[in-house]
């Protein structure tokens, strides 16, 4: 019989959150402008829905962007991926100008 009790098992896990800018103009990638956890990330979320910029959940992005700096631009092993995001945030801003 186990008589440990592992307290991390079932722990909260904090949010994560992290804010790319891009300029399809500009032979630059996306970069990083914004990565935290727990209060930061509610910050970087709370400031996205004020300005109404879409959010996409992609915990397995968020943690590869976690491990960079802001200023940084993303590695190649992440085009493929944030090319998908991007997709869906120019497919959002379409539709919501369609709307008005």
């Amino acid at each position: 019989m186990n008589r440990f009790f592992d307290f991390r098992k079932g722990r909260f896990k904090r949010p994560a959150a992290a804010a790319l800018t891009y300029d399809p103009s500009t032979s630059e990638p996306p970069q990083i402008v914004a990565v935290g956890r727990g209060v930061t990330a509610e910050q970087i979320l709370a400031v996205a829905k004020e300005h109404g910029i879409p959010l996409y959940e992609d915990a397995g992005l968020v943690e590869a962007l976690a491990h960079l700096d802001v200023s940084d631009y993303i590695p190649r092993e992440l085009y493929a991926v944030v090319a998908e995001v991007l997709a869906y945030v120019f497919r959002v801003d379409a539709e919501s100008k369609n709307r008005h």
